[in-house]
């Protein structure tokens, strides 16, 4: 009698998502008029995946006393030092903003980079991660830390696209609300993009 044969794991899935051939279609940046990434800012961020029967994603509340995207819900990340690869500094950021130790990232890699209208070009990097890991926000910076279930943020029926008046300029953007917590901006531009990446049959 033959076993069954092994079933991928999470980290196996995601990975063979990322460099799967099929065209997506993607969000370039918060607009389409942005300078190149090469005149930007370079930052990143860790796009941290639990490994649990219901996958989540790891997003924090930024503190309302930031000088720039207070309160806004992000991904644990922030500027590439000299020195660094987008790699490094997604997870040195990580571990600063909530104490997720870097040894408990298994990383996946790079996906699509996004350009900011503050005048960044992140890279996102995704991570496999150990369900329930003990996280602490640093209260300078994070206000909370909480779980959205990943197969809500890549489903397109809870991506919406809004368009506002912004300094007499017509913006467009895109959010999504999970319980209470409203994710737009960059963060769901991002998200957006992972969904075009991510998809496989469960």
């Amino acid at each position: 009698m033959s076993s069954a044969p092994d079933l991928p794991s999470l980290a196996e899935r995601v990975a063979a998502a990322l460099v799967s051939p099929r065209a997506v279609a993607l969000l370039a940046g918060d607009r389409d008029d942005l300078p190149a990434h090469e005149t930007l800012t370079a930052a990143a961020v860790l796009i941290p995946i639990t490994d649990r029967a219901r996958p989540g994603v790891i997003l924090t509340q930024r503190v309302e006393t930031l000088r720039q995207h207070a309160g806004q819900v992000a991904f644990p990340g922030g500027r590439i030092d000299p020195g660094e690869d987008a790699v490094a500094a997604a997870l040195r950021e990580a571990e600063e903003e909530v104490a997720l130790p870097a040894s408990a990232v298994e990383v996946i890699g790079p996906t699509d980079r996004y350009r900011t209208g503050t005048g960044y070009t992140i890279t996102p990097i995704v991570g496999v991660v150990p369900p329930d890991l003990p996280l602490h926000p640093n209260e300078g910076e994070v206000a909370s830390v909480f779980e959205v279930p990943l197969d809500f943020l890549l489903e397109p029926a809870n991506h919406r696209q809004r368009t506002v008046d912004w300094q007499g300029t017509e913006r467009t953007y895109w959010e999504m609300t999970w319980e209470d917590r409203r994710i737009w901006g960059a963060t769901a531009g991002m998200i957006v993009n992972l969904s075009q990446r991510l998809r496989w049959t469960a």
